[in-house]
């Protein structure tokens, strides 16, 4: 079976960054695995973004794309991570695997708000808010995820990532985790970044006992 990996870039559910789109699916298809960018819709509600990408998973399937995995960095991460872990209507859209870089995963923090915001809006339930937190959806069959970011990043703190590895190690997922000490937010694929420059030869291993 053939396998496919969806790129999502960020930019806070209000744009795409460029450097975390097509620069990824090079990179992605130096290793040899099929990649492509998927621009989900911006400015919308949940779950708005979440069906977009899930009939974008579809329609890859249907084309021949047996394993499909996920490359999400920050907002791009967080609906990675829903993809990965919400409940599935259909076994056409399950994700076998995720990467994801700083992501925001918790809309239970006050971190980040402006993606809440935009997402969930202002008077978001504690309901929905716990329902779009990563860590609230982590259940033993889950996939596989490779989580990476920076101790600095001044944007989206780590405590995101801790939050869904906590909930990743509790349920017994499969999981690697990264944390670099140094590095802003949004680095993309890092270089000349330090040592967080490490993190794609270190989720290129990782990719090749998952693909």
């Amino acid at each position: 079976m053939s396998v496919h990996v969806i790129v999502l870039p960020g930019g806070g559910y209000v744009q795409h960054a460029a450097h975390e789109a097509e620069p990824i699916v090079r990179w992605l298809n130096g290793l040899g695995l099929a990649a492509s960018v998927f621009r989900y819709p911006l400015n919308v509600r949940h779950p708005e973004p979440l069906e977009a990408l899930r009939t974008e998973i579809g329609r890859l399937r249907a084309d021949g794309a047996g394993t499909i995995g996920l490359v999400g960095f920050s907002a791009g991460g967080h609906l990675a991570g829903l993809a990965a872990l919400a409940p599935q209507v259909s076994e056409r859209t399950a994700v076998q695997f995720a990467v994801l870089g700083y992501a925001i995963t918790s809309m239970e923090t006050e971190t980040y708000r402006p993606s809440r915001l935009v997402l969930l809006g202002e008077d978001a339930t504690p309901e929905l808010r716990r329902a779009t937190s990563l860590d609230a959806l982590v259940t033993a069959s889950a996939p596989p995820f490779f989580l990476w970011h920076t101790a600095e990043d001044p944007y989206v703190p780590p405590e995101h990532t801790y939050r869904l590895a906590t909930a990743l190690a509790a349920h017994n997922v499969p999981h690697a985790v990264h944390v670099y000490p140094h590095g802003p937010h949004s680095l993309g694929l890092a270089k000349g970044a330090g040592e967080a420059e490490t993190w794609t030869r270190s989720a290129a291993s990782w990719l090749a006992e998952y693909t």
